[in-house]
């Protein structure tokens, strides 16, 4: 290890939180105690969404948003931190205490090029440092993304964007180091070598906190399991014995609601419909042999697609291969490079929606969620009775409108936009790893009621998945896209 990369704060101390509780004016959103994270050894959180996994990692951060409150303690070894006091442990950020958090887009700078901002991470880092330069290269390159250097957070995919902000948090080698649902967006490949660098973070005698909605990462990495649901934790222990013989019914909940077990009536309709579509129905979208470059990097070449109302259809591959360039390309809401993509008649002004990958993004901060749904109710004329329909369907209060979206979890934010997205009665959806932010009982009854919702509706479906599980389950069509050479 480089000079750079060596951090002066590595530690064999335990990691104990007392008790942890973080609110919202009056409302409680995690209420903690007996944390304890061990050199070598992980401790998992998973949990239903807004359950307080999140809020709970930002309030050991010191990173927790303005309008909400932390109370409670944490040691490292035999120093103690007041939770309350956010700028207790700023001076350990990136050199003793990392976080990874959940929206990589967000946490990446979009006007530097991704080997800068990775290299600003490394210890002793200064502006034009060529040492730190270097071993931006060397981790980027080892996380498969040699070619990424130059490039700018947008031109990424999800997949690539969460390897390159997992670069940049853990470049400074902090041995205690928080990941919020690291897997999400990672192809089956990119997820295996995210658990190899867990694994290796643990075999230095590093400590792991890691909040995750991914059952089989969980069991992968092994440690200490707490599952959390309305702000507590009802189940702690070794993970293999909680996640094989959970002991609460919440948890065997959670371990039942794996995609591949899904049983619902919509599923039968899909089988039936694979066959084909119904003679002379017209496409809502055609795409002739439409072609995307990046520079010299070819995403995808010749695609030939039409989706019918009522279709499903879900679009596979690895992490980077272009599956969302091409929805945005379908939606028009990107060029093809060659190729013609025609809408039918009847598909403008909202009728054809999208729910983006991460939906932070898709909201204006720093006003309500109540606000940015009205400006939606009075173009489409919703009346607020749906709106709250949507909402108790999904499993939300409308109270949770009054916040702002860096208030709530990033599962009540995607739930909130699926209700937002359904408000104009599209006559196609475009979900873009629409559920990678809901633990799996919640993934289970959402998929469940979006899809009675657009069958409902008649609207047409075209997902972006990595999960191949889910898109046998809900599609009845899949296009497939591979690394072109």
């Amino acid at each position: 290890m480089t000079e750079t990369a060596r951090s002066p704060h590595r530690t064999d101390h335990l990691l104990s939180v007392p008790k942890a509780i973080v609110r919202h004016g009056s409302h409680t959103l995690a209420d903690v105690a007996d944390l304890r994270i061990e050199p070598g050894r992980a401790l998992t959180i998973v949990g239903e969404s807004g359950s307080g996994k999140s809020v709970l990692a930002h309030a050991l951060m010191g990173t927790l948003p303005t309008e909400l409150t932390a109370e409670g303690s944490m040691s490292i070894g035999p120093t103690r931190f007041d939770l309350a006091d956010r700028r207790g442990r700023r001076h350990l950020w990136g050199r003793e205490l990392a976080l990874l958090p959940q929206e990589p887009s967000l946490a990446l700078d979009p006007t530097m090029r991704v080997r800068q901002q990775v290299a600003e991470g490394a210890y002793g880092w200064r502006p034009r440092d060529a040492a730190a330069l270097r071993l931006a290269d060397e981790r980027l390159d080892h996380f498969g993304l040699a070619n990424a250097g130059s490039a700018y957070p947008h031109t990424l995919s999800g997949g690539m964007a969460q390897r390159v902000a997992y670069a940049a948090a853990t470049i400074g080698g902090a041995s205690i180091l928080i990941v919020d649902e690291p897997s999400k967006g990672l192809d089956a490949n990119a997820l295996e070598l995210l658990a190899r660098l867990l694994d290796d973070h643990l075999a230095q005698g590093g400590l792991l906190l890691m909040i995750t909605h991914d059952l089989r990462l969980a069991r992968r990495i092994g440690g200490t399991v707490m599952v959390m649901r309305a702000a507590t934790v009802v189940e702690s222990g070794p993970a293999e014995e909680v996640l094989t013989t959970p002991a609460h019914d919440y948890t065997r909940q959670l371990v039942a609601a794996d995609p591949a077990n899904w049983s619902f009536p919509w599923m039968r309709r899909a089988t039936a419909s694979a066959s084909g579509a119904e003679p002379g129905v017209p496409a809502l979208v055609s795409a002739h042999s439409i072609a995307k470059t990046y520079g010299d990097r070819t995403l995808f070449n010749d695609v030939d697609i039409e989706i019918r109302a009522g279709e499903r259809w879900a679009i596979t591959g690895p992490s980077g291969v272009g599956k969302t360039t091409l929805g945005n390309v379908l939606l028009r809401l990107t060029s093809a490079d060659r190729g013609t993509v025609v809408h039918a008649p009847g598909t403008g002004d909202g009728r054809l929606q999208k729910l983006y990958q991460d939906p932070g993004l898709s909201f204006p901060r720093r006003v309500s969620l109540q606000r940015a749904l009205r400006d939606v109710m009075r173009r489409y004329e919703v009346p607020e009775a749906r709106v709250h329909a949507l909402l108790a369907k999904v499993g939300l209060s409308p109270s949770i409108l009054q916040r702002r979206p860096t208030e709530v979890s990033g599962g009540e934010l995607q739930r909130i936009a699926i209700v937002r997205a359904m408000l104009p009665r599209p006559a196609l959806l475009f979900a873009d790893e629409a559920t990678s932010r809901l633990d799996l009982a919640s993934q289970q009854a959402t998929m469940d009621i979006l899809m009675s919702e657009l069958d409902e509706i008649g609207c047409a479906l075209l997902m972006v998945t990595h999960d191949r599980a889910m898109a046998s389950a809900v599609a009845d069509r899949q296009l497939s896209l591979e690394v072109q050479p």
